[in-house]
């Protein structure tokens, strides 16, 4: 899952020793806006251009196009989330098995995974004496 950001986009570019023009100052603008956002962890996804119904005097409006820029991040899912989205996240079956490259993977049977099971590990109360 995601979260996103909404940012207006810069109308002026930015003076720096060595660039010259407005392009080259415009694009200094964005570069350093986009890598300010990413050191916080946001992803540059995509700019638009979207209308803006704002009031004009006492009663009248009119659209103004506004650029804005578009960013999002990875939510961080808690373990609860995760059960109900992935099935088998609790017994480590979501996960497929890493497997050196050109060797076929061991088949897995249920007998493999209660063989080794010793009565402290199967969860149930110790025996009482």
């Amino acid at each position: 899952m995601f979260e996103y950001k909404v940012i207006p986009a810069p109308i002026r570019g930015k003076k720096a020793p060595g660039v010259k023009g407005p392009g080259p100052r415009f694009a200094l603008a964005l570069e350093d806006l986009i890598n300010e956002l990413a050191a916080e962890g946001w992803e540059y996804q995509r700019s638009d251009i979207l209308p803006s119904e704002e009031r004009q005097g006492l009663t009248s409006s009119h659209t103004v196009y506004r650029s804005v820029m578009v960013f999002r991040r990875a939510l961080a899912v808690d373990i609860d989330t995760a059960r109900r989205m992935l099935p088998g996240v609790e017994t480590g079956m979501a996960q497929p098995d890493m497997v050196p490259d050109g060797q076929a993977p061991h088949p897995r049977s249920d007998a493999d995974e209660t063989a080794n099971v010793t009565p402290e590990d199967d969860g149930s109360d110790p025996p009482r004496r």
